[in-house]
């Protein structure tokens, strides 16, 4: 259901650049340009990465639902990114681990990604952009900043960013240049190829590399980590972004280095100071209690969430329960419950609809609040208050629920109008005919044994005349 336009509603969100609420506007006045960081496809994503992805969805979301137009991109990551000990590219270290073609993996775990966003209903961008296949934008890109002095060719045939050059360096993360020490783990160790400890490389000299590079002016070699955002987000976005989207954890260096390698070519074309007009950033996520690993053995896939039965939105429940700045811990305990109280949110629904959605003033005005809080820096946990009250409000009649649930189920994306669902494993199965089994046997004491079994396991059996009959009371 849409919202009655007038005027579009402005969206607030806090500026990482600035440090103040800042509205999103159209800087060409025909859509909204956002670019919002993609994954690395070297590796399914975790739940982690898809609260950064969710976050772009809830911007689209709330824009379009206000009246605006929206132009979102975001990039494919398939070649360039360094691993943390900046010795070999991620996508290479996965091919030779996996004994496959680096490409071969990307394209895999690229449709994964494709999986687990439409797993938790985050809606796709209008492009996918691929660095590998952007190779010839970052290589225009280097050579304007070449010929406008801000970056050079070191003595290894590498090109590198001269970061002195960029007067505001530091302004987006609050790092300054004095204060990076030579050796700092945020770039690659160039063995003296830098004119300064600080700069970076644009394109890395594919020295002993053999897969994945390509030619260029400077001789083989394989584009830096940050350039692939410039280049792509300037490129497909029409020479500039409103809103920048990515997790805090890419501030610095790569947003910083990237607004860095932006602006020269933007201000030189356009005579704009910025060519990203805000930067929005997503906290991290912990999941009970320490920061997600392999080592801590706490990575959680959405693969993970199916398995157990669980709808995946469940996930998005919890995460629009929580300010996206601010550090959230995500638990098996805290999935359950959502999935609870979602399920019994899509029940209710169900009820509702026998007596047909009514639209009143005050059913009108919970929905404007609840957008509201949206456009009131993403404030989705207010929201999600309101949206709770809604099933329990003895003043609101079963039409006006009906109403307010169809009028935000877009804006929530929660898929509230579905019936409620859930596939028995083939473990409860078993459970259920063994019971039937014991029943028919009038082996009582095995019968309550596995009544209590699956009772644990959120589901109350009952007998009667019929026969046995159960029901799913916890998911």
């Amino acid at each position: 259901m849409k919202r009655e336009m007038t005027e579009p509603l402005t969206l607030n969100i806090y500026d990482t650049l600035t440090r103040q609420i800042a509205g999103v506007s159209s800087s060409d006045g025909e859509s909204i340009r956002v670019y919002c960081c993609g994954p690395t496809v070297y590796r399914d994503a975790h739940v982690g990465n898809l609260r950064t992805f969710l976050l772009g969805d809830l911007v689209k979301r709330v824009l379009e639902f206000s009246g605006h137009k929206v132009k979102l991109i975001q990039n494919i990551t398939d070649v360039g990114h360094m691993s943390d000990d900046f010795e070999e590219d991620k996508m290479l270290s996965q091919s030779k681990l996996e004994k496959r073609d680096p490409f071969a993996i990307a394209r895999d775990y690229e449709a994964r990604f494709h999986t687990d966003l439409a797993a938790l209903n985050i809606l796709p961008a209008d492009k996918y952009p691929r660095a590998s296949e952007c190779i010839d934008l970052m290589i225009e890109h280097i050579k304007k900043l070449i010929a406008m002095d801000y970056a050079y060719v070191g003595d290894d045939n590498s090109v590198y960013f001269s970061a002195a050059k960029f007067a505001s360096y530091g302004e987006l993360s609050g790092n300054r240049l004095d204060a990076l020490k030579p050796g700092h783990r945020y770039e690659y160790s160039e063995g003296g190829a830098k004119r300064f400890h600080a700069d970076w490389a644009l394109w890395k000299a594919a020295g002993n590399r053999t897969e994945m590079i390509w030619n260029t002016p400077w001789g083989k070699g394989f584009p830096g980590w940050h350039i692939e955002c410039s280049a792509m987000s300037l490129h497909y976005l029409n020479g500039h972004v409103d809103l920048h989207i990515g997790g805090i954890d890419l501030r610095f260096p790569h947003h910083e280095n990237e607004r860095a390698q932006s602006n020269p070519l933007v201000q030189e074309s356009s005579g704009n100071s910025e060519a990203v007009s805000l930067w929005l950033h997503g906290e991290h996520l912990l999941f009970e209690g320490r920061k997600m690993s392999k080592s801590a053995g706490n990575v959680v896939l959405v693969s993970d969430v199916i398995q157990k039965g669980i709808d995946p939105l469940a996930v998005r429940f919890c995460f629009l329960e929580n300010r996206y700045r601010s550090q959230m811990d995500l638990s098996w305990a805290s999935i359950n419950a959502a999935y609870t109280t979602l399920q019994r949110w899509r029940e209710k629904y169900q009820q509702w609809r026998v007596v047909g959605a009514i639209e009143t003033s005050r059913a009108k005005e919970l929905v404007k609040a609840m957008l509201q809080d949206f456009l009131n820096d993403l404030d989705t946990p207010r929201a999600m208050l309101k949206l709770r009250a809604v099933e329990k409000e003895l003043e609101l009649e079963d039409s006006e629920k009906l109403y307010i649930f169809e009028s935000v189920d877009e804006l929530f994306g929660l898929k509230l109008l579905k019936l409620p669902t859930r596939e028995l494993s083939a473990e409860l199965k078993k459970l259920l005919e063994e019971r039937v089994a014991a029943r028919d046997a009038k082996d009582f004491t095995r019968s309550d044994e596995l009544r209590e079994i699956l009772l644990e396991n959120g589901i109350e059996v009952r007998d009667t005349s019929a026969g046995q009959s159960w029901k799913w009371i916890r998911f």
